[in-house]
């Protein structure tokens, strides 16, 4: 099949049986929905840049499976080179969406469970990576988006898998057939889930002989029976069953995260790369965050827009001369720069495994999201500062299109007198999602706790 067009991703969506709740209610039809359409939009985003000349370059590669250009999302890294483009990838939809595009996770786990298995087979004469590999061909020929699932909500994080109190913490294999095995448990944030066609299962921490039943690698349809979804909240989002483009702030793209819940769900052994091998736990676990760090360098490119916005403020409020802005802008460029030397520099020193793909530097990868959990943070409180508190108190866009009282928002929050105050109240809603609203989740919070919270690199670093 040829690469898809964003249309045609979004309309094989519909073909899926999804069971999601969301605010308590049951969702029939999820692609239309308007708090769930723009983060199908930025989905569809990397679907079409991927048939953009323009663009082809960062967005498709060849496949080293079939030999066919597939999107790069479904790439396994040969070489540094194709790290490095993943970091330029980021950054650059980053800037086209200003939001989570959410589908890092998935190519992260693809080339983690890729080189782990591999190993595991020449430990053990498995077959687990023939079953990857049939996998990947399968997901590549029909263009489809992975959903990565890691992060077990662990209960008390003080006990092991195997000693909490409610089996169900960590997510484990509960019965073995002939023909596959049934699993049980919940995996939490799971980024893009609803706009995913397949979910990869990983182990989330290093386990003991005794968690052999959580040792489970696996992936299935997201419409498999037994998986349910629970919508996750984001602050301001019901502004998008408002219909108001201007205080949604980003009215086309967004992200969001999930709750997946695996309720008895059955695994067919074909769709099994890890089951029991304990000791390869924490090379997988550890070879995906490694590969999931760097590619918080999306954070660069939202942050691109971020810059770009405050600097628009600054001049609509007629302050974009004084001294002061000028070196807030100038010190925000240096942060988001600084993300992204460094997101680039583990691939640069990428080195190939047993399998052949490619794994960055872990040490650079860690001081790279140690990067991400703070200079976000700055960047956000800089941008606020910039944009004044009419950002987060101005009326809502109803308000100005009053006919009773819209004639008072038009000449009071008017800035310079060349600049509409509608763009004004526009830019500001911009910063706001960007930093305190839904955009946030793509942006400030995410980065703190992705790819694993501060204390994980740091942890990594003191162990390396």
């Amino acid at each position: 099949m040829a690469l898809k067009t964003g249309k045609e991703y979004i309309d094989s969506l519909r073909k899926h049986n999804l069971l999601i709740y969301m605010f308590g209610e049951k969702i029939d039809n999820p692609v239309d929905h308007p708090m769930i359409r723009p983060s199908m939009n930025a989905v569809a985003l990397t679907y079409d840049l991927a048939l953009d000349p323009e663009h082809m370059d960062l967005t498709t590669a060849i496949s080293h499976v079939t030999s066919k250009r597939i999107n790069r999302y479904n790439h396994i890294f040969q070489n540094t080179e194709d790290l490095v483009k993943k970091v330029k990838r980021q950054r650059l939809l980053g800037q086209k969406s200003a939001c989570c595009f959410q589908r890092c996770v998935g190519q992260d786990a693809l080339n983690a469970v890729y080189s782990t298995s591999f190993e595991i087979d020449q430990k053990y004469d498995t077959k687990y990576h023939q079953r990857l590999l049939k996998f990947l061909e399968y997901v590549q020929e029909e263009d489809l988006v992975t959903d990565g699932a890691l992060t077990d909500t662990k209960g008390n994080r003080a006990l092991s898998p195997s000693q909490q109190e409610d089996p169900d913490m960590y997510l484990r294999v509960v019965e073995r057939r002939t023909d596959g095995i049934v699993v049980r448990g919940c995996k939490a944030h799971q980024t893009g889930v609803v706009n995913s066609h397949e979910i990869l299962v990983m182990p989330t921490i290093s386990m003991e002989p005794e968690d052999k039943d959580y040792a489970i690698s696996f992936s299935v349809p997201t419409d498999t029976e037994g998986i349910v979804i629970i919508y996750g909240r984001q602050s301001c989002d019901t502004r998008k069953l408002e219909d108001s483009d201007m205080d949604v702030g980003n009215s086309t793209y967004g992200g969001h995260e999930a709750l997946v819940v695996f309720d008895n769900v059955f695994v067919p052994n074909e769709r099994i790369f890890l089951d029991g091998e304990t000791e390869f736990v924490g090379m997988l676990v550890e070879r995906f965050a490694g590969h999931h760090r760097p590619s918080y360098a999306c954070k660069v490119g939202v942050g691109d827009v971020l810059i770009g916005a405050s600097a628009l403020a600054a001049e609509y409020n007629g302050v974009s001369k004084a001294s002061h802005i000028k070196d807030k802008l100038i010190e925000m460029t240096h942060l988001n720069e600084t993300i992204y030397s460094s997101a680039l520099a583990c691939s640069y020193e990428g080195f190939p495994t047993d399998s052949g793909a490619y794994l960055i530097d872990m040490m650079l990868a860690n001081v790279c999201k140690q990067n991400v959990t703070r200079f976000p943070y700055e960047i956000a409180r800089l941008a606020e500062d910039i944009a004044g508190g009419i950002m987060v108190t101005q009326p809502s866009e109803k308000d100005y299109r009053s006919p009773e009282i819209g004639h008072y928002i038009e000449k009071y929050l008017r800035g310079v007198s060349s600049v509409p105050t509608e763009y004004r109240m526009r830019i500001m809603r911009l910063i706001e999602n960007l930093t305190l609203g839904t955009g946030a989740v793509g942006y400030r919070t995410e980065s703190m706790h992705g790819a694993g919270s501060p204390q994980a690199q740091i942890s990594w670093s003191l162990l390396a």
